[in-house]
């Protein structure tokens, strides 16, 4: 049997590793285009630009803000009107899939500048394509990883708290996932089976935000760089990449694809929306209450959802559910690599199952 598990070509993290921007452009090109977030783009880039002018020619296009067609098609235009030979990425989760997206289309080497640690999308090659309305529409599958990941933990640390408890409620994601990917035989993202490391990478993730989510929440708070910020970083964006990368994929984030729609989830993260998904997936592959009780408790502990309410659902009808769990069974959804029996009706009640038990948490 053949196992394959895939990397960026080079992740730097640590304080001050912006430094290392300009001779990572310098190595893989002569002119970069990069696309960038508002908020990096009026607080970070006036102070990144000159410390690189003299290693790389740098060309700034803002991000629109929603990874659609539309959007990387402009951004792939804009390209090849600067003739750049490089694609750096700066800022969150939707602005690096872009990023990915033109540099694949490119056919150039893509550098990504993560300013907060809120997904695993900066290790990844996995493009999510939203409508331009914020719609999840598909995960494009990209041929090659990042040629370089560059996170400054210094950044991560000065942008709002909420961030990183996101970026954990993803990472939540990925040993779960990947344990069901790994019962099941079912494939990773590049359609084979998960390598030894793959899994042992994934459980390190959970093992990691267990031991240090709550004080990397506190530093983040703080705006203080300290190791236990510095590890829930690397399993936000490095482990938790590597992991759901080359471990699979499962039911968590087929319920994130199906809460994007409904409108009332716009106003919460990605990985908020993952982390219920996590939630739900406790009742489908039947956790017991032990594992039920740690998961629910580190949610409560760093303030991820823990039910509909939290996700802005208060009285959401059956019906809305019933449309959540069709868009999280549609064909080629992770959903499918869960080894027990899926379908929109079960999702219903695995979401309502999971919303039920938070409910009482609070009122105990």
């Amino acid at each position: 049997m053949i196992s394959v598990t895939l990397f960026p070509g080079r992740y730097v993290q640590g304080r001050g590793a912006l430094s290392r921007l300009g001779n990572e452009c310098s190595r893989l090109g002569r002119k970069a285009l990069l696309i960038v977030s508002p908020h990096p783009q009026e607080h970070l880039l006036p102070l990144v630009l000159p410390t690189i002018k003299d290693q790389c020619r740098m060309a700034v296009a803002p991000f629109g803000r929603e990874c659609s067609d539309d959007e990387i098609q402009r951004l792939f235009r804009l390209m090849a009107q600067e003739g750049s030979d490089l694609v750096v990425g700066m800022g969150g989760g939707k602005t690096l899939d872009a990023a990915k997206a033109v540099a694949h289309l490119a056919q150039v080497p893509a550098i990504m500048v993560p300013t907060i640690a809120s997904t695993d999308a900066p290790c990844s090659s996995v493009c999510l394509v939203y409508t331009s309305e914020g719609t999840f529409k598909r995960a494009d599958f990209l041929p090659r990883n990042p040629d370089a990941v560059i996170v400054d933990t210094q950044v991560v640390a000065e942008a709002p708290a909420r961030f990183l408890a996101s970026g954990m409620g993803d990472a939540l994601a990925t040993w779960f996932e990947a344990e069901s990917c790994r019962v099941k035989r079912a494939p990773n993202i590049a359609g084979e089976i998960g390598s030894m490391t793959a899994y042992a990478l994934a459980r390190l993730c959970w093992d990691t935000l267990q031991d240090y989510g709550l004080a990397a929440l506190a530093s983040c708070s703080a705006r203080a760089v300290t190791p236990a910020l510095e590890h829930v970083v690397e399993a936000n964006t490095l482990l938790s990449g590597l992991g759901f990368e080359s471990a699979g994929l499962a039911s968590a984030h087929s319920v994130h694809n199906g809460f994007t729609a409904l409108a009332q989830t716009r106003g919460c993260h990605h990985g908020e929306k993952v982390a219920f998904g996590v939630l739900a997936s406790l009742f489908l592959t039947d956790k017991p209450p032990t594992i039920m009780d740690q998961v629910y408790g580190f949610c409560e502990s760093v303030g991820l959802p823990t039910t509909l309410a939290d996700l802005g659902l208060h009285g959401v009808t059956d019906q809305d559910l019933l449309r959540v769990g069709e868009k999280a069974c549609a064909a080629g959804e992770s959903m499918h690599n869960e080894p027990f029996e899926t379908s929109p009706a079960v999702v219903v009640d695995m979401i309502k199952a999971a919303d039920a038990w938070g409910r009482s948490r609070k009122q105990a």
